[in-house]
């Protein structure tokens, strides 16, 4: 399945709901599918402040992709190129007035998600984060 949004935060709901019901096509417990959404929340999130800058009429293309092992999104927008490796990770050890605005983003998407990748050129960033099933016992 696949969409497009308007690079909002108005359309972050629209997105969210867009992936959880790929996450429960592919038989996601609740909790699975919620992790789902935060992942593409923090990523669309940062896709609108980080790669468009906010610039108005962008939009992002979002596909899911269900299989019998995994649930793999793909998030692809014209925005500015980013290289997630030049992010610092979060300080966790120390207090919230301690630590820098932000950078929990990339965090959480890493923590949720099984894979992640991330490719940029000049024209074109392509995220893909993949959650895998568990194994049935």
């Amino acid at each position: 399945m696949s969409g497009t949004f308007t690079a909002e935060f108005r359309c972050l709901e629209d997105i969210c709901a867009f992936a959880g019901r790929a996450a429960q096509q592919c038989g996601f417990s609740e909790d699975d599918v919620y992790h789902v959404q935060i992942a593409v929340d923090e990523a669309f999130s940062n896709i609108i402040e980080h790669a468009l800058e906010g610039a108005q009429g962008q939009e992002v293309e979002c596909t899911c992709t269900v299989s019998d092992t995994a649930l793999t999104i793909t998030l692809s927008d014209y925005g500015k190129s980013f290289n997630p490796e030049e992010v610092p990770g979060p300080l966790l050890d120390r207090s919230l007035h301690e630590r820098e605005k932000g950078g929990l983003g990339l965090f959480f998407i890493r923590h949720w998600m099984d894979e992640v990748h991330f490719e940029s050129s000049a024209a074109r960033n392509v995220l893909v984060m993949v959650k895998r099933k568990e194994p049935s016992r």
